[in-house]
């Protein structure tokens, strides 16, 4: 009975026919393939329904995939510093100020009986064991756990109702740094100089500095290209870690270098005349070109003997806390490559090598006496940052982003001293080109524990960086297996009201 045609549908039984099927399957592979041809040529109907408009990709020569290219319109910012607090660090300790958990400390929390979260059951609200107090001419309440960049608020624009889609440090990482919870797609920095180029022709257009005490969870994934070319993916190296694979051979002097590589691009000028088209070629020539020109730069902005004593005290790197001297370093570095124009600066503090809390904010524990360590290596190197980058003119043109994976809870875990995760409401702040000064947006509820007002996800938060470097986020796409892909997914509307 299975080979009974009856039992077909008329369009199957029609398939069964020789010549029927080989020509409704030639019209099918047609058409899957002038589909294709279409959307690489960018010709088809819009993917994005709310403007009507194609997506726009950057017109990029293989030969210099990182020069300089357009924005979609006039940009506010040139450059990116995003510092990336790994580990969730909990905004009702730092920047979200709630008297609200001073009242009811050591109380459940209203219609959340037996509250059961990342790690298992909550306990009572607690309040912050930092007292919060007005900072700068606006009065805005930070606790003493940052002081030197609670001095900086009349310099930043603060979200205070961020959300996120998961409770896992890896998944979170991944969706602030790509706006997805799954590994494999390309970070934030990708999506800019992909879209940008950078101004540098001798450095990487996009570099991620780790903390001293290792990498984040997510690892590359946060400075990774996913299915963008691999040019475009981020160059981790720090000020104590030099970048791999760059250094001369022991044994080769530099005029053989020289020599070798003057041979190679000769044999490499050779080729592409004979292959014209051979646009792979043309990147892999690009990149080893960079590396050589690298070779000569990169010592020069990591010496940090040229920096003066003053600076160096500014940003703490004379410090004997060698963890946070090296921090200091980090954000020396950052400060520098942005200066020689470095497109997008991914800053990492807090690392998971160390475990659980011991070397980032993952503070379930003992959250106090964890906090305050992690606290002096990132307070006042990070705040001398921004005072620097003030002073010497390039706050108007650089936009730095402070954040984290995710929020923390304003209960206790029951039977410990420390805040589970919390993706329901959570804090970032902004600061520099094209952002108000001394002002705050949305808000969680009265124990910080969900947004409540002006809710914003992650996508909003891309979709206003990319605003800034004067990149449509709808619009800006790649093509990838059948799909216009974009750093805001389907999703992201730019947050006009933090707009300066």
């Amino acid at each position: 009975m299975a080979d009974d045609p009856r039992l077909l549908t008329p369009n199957g039984q029609i398939m069964l026919d020789r010549r029927s099927f080989l020509a409704k399957g030639g019209a099918g592979l047609g058409s899957i393939a002038l589909a294709y041809l279409l959307g690489t040529e960018g010709v088809l109907g819009s993917t994005t329904a709310r403007t009507g408009k194609g997506p726009i990709r950057p017109r990029i020569d293989p030969a210099a995939p990182h020069a300089p290219r357009p924005a979609h319109f006039a940009p506010r910012a040139k450059n990116v510093i995003v510092i990336f607090c790994s580990g969730a660090l909990s905004h009702i300790d730092t920047f979200d100020y709630k008297p609200e958990l001073i009242r009811y400390h050591d109380t459940p929390m209203p219609g959340a009986d037996n509250l059961v979260t990342f790690q298992g059951e909550n306990g009572n609200l607690a309040k912050s064991p930092w007292r919060f107090r007005p900072r700068g001419e606006s009065g805005k309440m930070t606790s003493d756990l940052l002081p030197h960049l609670g001095e900086l608020v009349d310099e930043m624009c603060f979200i205070h109702s961020l959300t996120g889609k998961t409770n896992t440090h890896g998944p979170g990482e991944n969706l602030m740094s790509t706006g997805f919870t799954l590994d494999g797609f390309p970070s934030m920095g990708s999506w800019a100089t992909y879209a940008l180029g950078t101004e540098s022709q001798s450095l990487p257009a996009f570099v991620a500095i780790c903390d001293p005490r290792g990498v984040p969870q997510a690892s590359g994934n946060n400075w990774g290209n996913g299915f963008l070319p691999a040019v475009y993916q981020g160059t981790p190296f720090n000020a104590e870690r030099p970048i791999d694979n760059l250094g001369r051979p022991a044994g080769i002097d530099a005029a053989t270098d020289r020599a070798s590589r003057d041979l190679l691009r000769r044999l490499n000028e050779r080729h592409l005349e004979q292959f014209p088209g051979d646009t792979e070629l043309s990147a892999r020539i690009a990149s080893y070109e960079l590396a050589a020109r690298m070779q000569s730069t990169v010592p020069g902005v990591t010496d940090l003997s040229t920096e003066s004593r003053e600076t160096l005290a500014l940003y703490g790197a004379d410090s004997t806390d060698q963890t946070k001297a090296g921090f200091a370093r980090n954000c020396i570095l950052a400060r520098r490559l942005i200066e020689r124009g470095v497109r997008f600066v991914q800053l990492f503090n807090g690392a998971y090598a160390m475990g659980e809390g011991v070397g980032n904010w993952d503070g379930h524990r003992d959250l106090q006496n964890q906090y305050n360590k992690h606290a002096q290596i990132l307070d006042q190197p990070a705040a001398a940052l921004l005072k620097d980058l003030k002073r010497r003119g390039l706050l108007e043109e650089t936009l730095v982003v402070f954040t984290t994976e995710f929020g923390r809870m304003p209960t206790f875990q029951k039977g410990a001293s420390g805040r589970d995760h919390n993706p329901g409401g959570f804090t970032a702040w902004l600061a520099g080109a094209g952002v108000k000064r001394a002002h705050s947006y949305g808000a969680t509820d009265p124990f910080g524990h969900k947004a409540a007002e002006n809710i914003c996800e992650v996508h909003d938060l891309h979709a206003t960086i990319l605003h800034l470097l004067g990149l449509d986020h709808e619009r800006l796409s790649y093509y990838n297996n059948g799909i216009e892909r974009r750093l805001t997914d389907v999703h992201g509307h730019v947050i006009h009201d933090i707009l300066a």
